[in-house]
């Protein structure tokens, strides 16, 4: 089970519709966990090691098909990575190599289990970068260095949602805490995008925009990605688009440079809040410390895999729990960068109508939404999320509808940055919640309890007013595959 506290879940409020609700998020969570994709990828046959496997391949692909290394031509074979839940892949290669496998080091998020014995790990800090990163990005390049690659060595990379934070190792002249100032302003206070934000940090680093890859040449390389690189929101379908529009798979060429750094910093109104090492880096940086581009990559001897394709991930195993259970499931969003409250107000409004005069669909069904919410948290400091505040948003306008219940959690397990909020989840060694649940009777427990759903919006401390209604999901840490929403509206009679 990824869901760690559900009896306290489903114990209270509308029972029945919580419980099925929490059954169909839990298939969703189960279905983002890349390992059984990584060992259908790789194995070991007839004398050699096979890689490949259609259902992974970006379209396009010069190189498609199954690659195969005979094992008496082989060399040594290691894996390197950062990303938040990616020891999952890692375990799967550590299974598939074997003894073939000569080692490695991945950057994980704090909190993420360790599950390895011969890859090596440094937890790191997300969605700000801190200290453990750099040591995790040094002990990479060492490792590297040491290893005195050759063309007939194998490396694995492996890189996942979060990587930009923790594969941090800032250019020479800057410090950690300009890079990290650079996270905080633009993504935390203003609610930059991913992208608009790393064309801004793929500029002020050693290792970011595929300059990691640089450093792996002659090997051979098999570049895993924990995403789907064909379908869906946030894929660049094919090959091409892999290579040419990328700014956040950085074993990948991208599409960064100084000037369109300069340009987004002015676009958000903060290159005044930089520093000034920051400005001067980027006014004089040279060309031989852009970022990794196409013709170069295209050079060496290098595979993609999507690890998480859209047919074997979260939308099937939801939509297969809800045929299970009888409920029809609409997808009725994939988007990316709305608002978690707006976002809220506006799904449960839908819920509303559903209960009401069945309209756009009958009840009793399941909405699906996917995508990946932001919340511009500006100088509140707060604990929370952006899959908190949708429920408590949500919460708000559902009040006294006694059929719908509506969830909402991060793959990843940790919604947010995470941190203390209570004395409680502390000592059940709680890092972060992955989200939230809540239906018709959260807003009447909240006015029992003494608890200020309102104000924990306005303070983005979401976290402690989800735990102390028992509405708070905390989950193992995995991948992330973006967030899922799962509204239940039941019909008439159901509800008990």
């Amino acid at each position: 089970m990824h869901i760690q506290n559900l009896e306290r879940l489903q114990n209270h409020g509308n029972v029945q519709g919580r419980q099925q609700v929490l059954e169909i998020l839990e298939a969703g969570l189960q279905a983002a966990d890349p390992y059984y994709n990584t060992l259908r990828l790789i194995r070991i046959e007839n004398g050699a090691l096979l890689v490949g496997d259609p259902a992974f391949e970006p379209i396009g692909d010069p190189r498609a098909g199954v690659s195969r290394y005979p094992l008496d031509k082989l060399g040594r074979i290691f894996v390197f990575g950062a990303g938040k839940g990616i020891q999952q892949i890692a375990k799967g290669l550590e299974e598939a190599l074997g003894d073939l496998l000569t080692g490695g080091h991945i950057i994980l998020k704090h909190g993420d289990p360790d599950v390895l014995k011969k890859i090596s790990v440094t937890w790191g800090g997300h969605p700000i970068p801190d200290e453990h990163c750099v040591e995790g990005c040094r002990k990479i390049v060492s490792m590297i260095e040491e290893a005195d690659l050759q063309p007939e060595d194998l490396v694995f990379t492996i890189v996942g949602n979060g990587v930009s934070s923790l594969l941090t190792l800032p250019a020479p002249g800057l410090s950690l805490e300009s890079v990290k100032k650079v996270t905080r302003i633009l993504q935390i206070e203003k609610g930059a995008t991913t992208r608009d934000l790393n064309y801004i940090r793929n500029e002020i680093d050693q290792l970011k925009g595929g300059r990691i890859t640089r450093l792996l040449r002659p090997a051979q390389m098999v570049h895993l990605l924990s995403v789907d690189c064909n379908y869906g929101v946030t894929a660049f379908v094919g090959y091409r688009g892999l290579t040419e529009g990328n700014v956040w798979l950085h074993s990948l060429p991208d599409c960064t440079s100084k000037e369109r750094a300069i340009q987004a910093l002015h676009q958000l109104d903060a290159w005044d809040l930089m520093d000034k090492e920051v400005q001067d880096h980027l006014l004089n940086m040279t060309p031989e410390q852009e970022a990794l581009k196409k013709p170069e990559f295209e050079a060496m001897n290098c595979r993609i895999f999507g690890m998480m394709p859209d047919p074997l991930g979260v939308e099937p195993a939801v939509k297969k729990e809800c045929e299970d259970m009888g409920l029809p499931c609409h997808t009725v969003c994939k988007a990316h960068f709305l608002e978690s409250a707006e976002a809220g107000k506006f799904t449960a409004s839908i819920a509303k109508l559903i209960a009401a005069e069945n309209q756009p669909f009958k009840a009793p069904c399941v909405l699906l939404i996917t995508g990946e919410k932001i919340v511009k948290v500006g100088a509140n400091g707060g604990v929370g999320g952006r899959n908190q505040e949708f429920c408590i948003s949500a919460a708000l306008q559902i009040a006294n509808q006694d059929r719908i219940v509506i969830a909402s959690a991060d793959t990843d397990g940790t919604d947010g940055p995470g941190g203390y909020f209570c004395e409680e989840a502390k000592e059940l060694g709680v890092a972060a919640l992955a989200g939230g649940i809540v239906d018709g009777f959260t807003i009447r427990e909240a006015e029992h309890r003494g608890v200020d759903l309102r104000e924990a919006l306005k303070t983005h401390a979401t976290s402690k007013a989800l735990w102390d209604l028992d509405s708070g999901i905390w989950t193992s840490q995995n991948i992330s595959v973006q967030d899922i929403v799962v509204v239940l509206i039941q019909e008439p009679t159901s509800h008990q």
